[in-house]
């Protein structure tokens, strides 16, 4: 499976670069995430529990970061297991720019699954990937920016300029990273 996408986040870049590598940001962002420990400065074990169609299981796995290049883009692999529900690896690559005020995430993701995974067929894993990925950039946002102001009087609305909020497309995503989320998910 592979997946591409972007999301536009009205964030500064740095503050989205921080986002995504930090642990306690990923485990409030990331549907069904129960750990995430960071092992180095470019691994982490990451726990959830996730459910594709029929099948539902605790996955365990690690993450790898490569080619880091603060604050713009990083390569992640990964690996998982979710014991009879099957397995998951692949990789993505994240990479952030300066859009107007926000940010930027571009994810190109891709990623094999096996076991009763592999048998509930790719539409389906393709239709929860997505789901997980927009609520990870809803969560991911609300987390970094907070809620959304409230709506200004309708006689103010002219005047007031609205930055971009949420973006529908996995980028990680990925998708961020489904590119990213399915990434996460598999663990």
């Amino acid at each position: 499976m592979e997946m591409t996408g972007e999301q536009l986040i009205a964030l500064p870049q740095q503050r989205v670069w921080e986002g995504l590598n930090d642990p306690a940001v990923l485990k409030a962002c990331i549907p069904g995430c129960e750990t995430i420990e960071k092992v180095s400065d470019s691994e982490y074990r990451v726990a959830l529990t996730a459910a594709v169609g029929p099948v539902k299981a605790k996955f365990n796995g690690k993450l790898l970061l490569a080619d880091l290049d603060p604050p713009n883009s990083y390569t992640l692999t990964f690996e998982g297991s979710g014991g009879a529900a099957g397995f998951g690896k692949g990789g993505a690559q994240v990479a952030l720019a300066p859009e107007g005020t926000g940010t930027k995430l571009s994810y190109k993701a891709n990623a094999q699954v096996g076991g009763k995974l592999a048998q509930v067929g790719s539409r389906l894993i393709d239709g929860v990937a997505k789901k997980m990925a927009d609520e990870f950039f809803q969560r991911f946002n609300l987390h970094l920016a907070g809620p959304a102001p409230a709506a200004p009087a309708p006689a103010a609305a002219a005047a007031v300029e609205q930055g971009p909020w949420l973006t529908p497309v996995w980028a990680f995503a990925a998708s961020f990273v489904v590119a990213l989320a399915l990434i996460w998910i598999l663990g």
